[in-house]
């Protein structure tokens, strides 16, 4: 007995080919979504990183040897009875 391609047959298929096409697309879009996720977290631990460094940058910025680094690099300030000794040969 030959099998003829029925109505009914052909209408199973094509929800079979859908319910497919629809699980794949959906299985690219999970995979696109797990990349993504995957990029931001690495965005967010360098983001969490640098930001961990200004704050350190921060409270060493608030320290009296930060300041008085400052002055002397800055400004050429000295302390009461330092002398100022210039390294650069002058023409």
């Amino acid at each position: 007995m030959k099998k003829r391609l029925t109505l009914k047959n052909l209408i199973i298929i094509l929800l079979f080919a859908v319910f497919i096409f629809s699980y794949i697309r959906q299985e690219l879009t999970m995979n696109r979504i797990q990349k993504e996720i995957l990029t931001s977290q690495q965005q967010l631990e360098e983001i969490k990183n640098k930001n961990a460094k200004l704050e350190a940058d921060l409270k060493k910025t608030d320290s009296d040897e930060y300041i008085e680094k400052l002055a002397r690099e800055r400004l050429g300030m000295i302390k009461d009875g330092e002398k100022i000794v210039n390294s650069q040969k002058q023409n």
